[in-house]
């Protein structure tokens, strides 16, 4: 193989003769904080969570995940995440019981449950 760059440089990365500026990538910001016990740290992260999506609107709170210091592959997802009919996502805690909600007030419900 005679070009091995990446693809975005390639001709199929151009328009115009220019160079399309790459796209952008996901990160993780960590936050080191003191709980008691595994159920007082995912209460606690779930509203550092909230707190900061209010603060940032741009922030995946579905992306969000609690792990112990240190074990990052143990990593738990914070919030439900299940894709409803119209393609919305759960926006309620990891394992809630009931029906599955929208984002925001009024947001679409869906399944089974109690509500």
């Amino acid at each position: 193989m005679k070009d091995n760059r990446s693809t975005r440089w390639r001709v199929d990365g151009q328009r115009d003769g220019r160079r399309l500026p790459p796209p952008p990538r996901l990160y993780t910001a960590h936050l080191l904080f003191e709980a008691a016990h595994l159920t007082e740290a995912r209460e606690r992260a779930v509203e550092y969570a909230e707190a900061l999506s209010l603060l940032r609107p741009e922030l995946a709170l579905g992306g969000a995940a609690c792990s112990p210091a240190g074990a990052w592959h143990r990593a738990e997802p914070l919030f439900c995440g299940a894709v409803g009919p119209d393609g919305e996502r759960c926006a309620d805690v990891a394992g809630h019981p009931g029906f599955h909600h929208g984002p925001g007030l009024g947001g679409l419900g869906w399944g089974d449950g109690d509500g």
